[in-house]
């Protein structure tokens, strides 16, 4: 079973983010993941624009992904436990998205035994940079 299919398998819990949200898991990598969202009507506010939380959700859910990545590595029939968990976040909301999808973009900086820091890029189907979070990590000891 690859990563990202593990992945899809664990998180497949994260009903918010899965069902609720409609969030995809694209591809998984230790430390790194991308996820997308397709957009309906149901992710926009009265003006149209796709509301901040679901661009919040869909980069605090590839956070997620990204820093359980070793969690995932377990054998199939293992019992896995999460172990990262965001601390603190800050975004910054660049523009409004023109396309119809979003995608999340994580990249580790730094990954220690009891901090992590990611940087998340959210970006449209048209290549726009939507908003850029940055997500400190705190490790759950056992």
């Amino acid at each position: 079973m690859t990563l990202t299919q593990r992945a899809r398998q664990v998180f497949a819990d994260d009903t918010y983010a899965t069902q609720c949200t409609g969030i995809n898991i694209d591809n998984v990598e230790p430390d790194c993941t991308t996820c997308s969202l397709p957009i309906g009507n149901s992710h926009r506010n009265a003006k149209g624009a796709v509301m901040g939380g679901v661009i919040f959700t869909l980069a605090d859910f590839a956070f997620a992904i990204a820093a359980n990545t070793e969690c995932l590595t377990l054998p199939d029939n293992a019992e896995t436990k999460l172990q990262w968990v965001s601390s603190s976040s800050t975004i910054h909301f660049l523009g409004n998205t023109k396309g119809n999808t979003l995608t999340a973009s994580t990249l580790c900086l730094k990954k220690g035994q009891r901090q992590s820091l990611y940087q998340i890029t959210v970006s449209d189907n048209d290549g726009r940079t939507i908003a850029i979070v940055t997500t400190a990590g705190t490790k759950i000891p056992d």
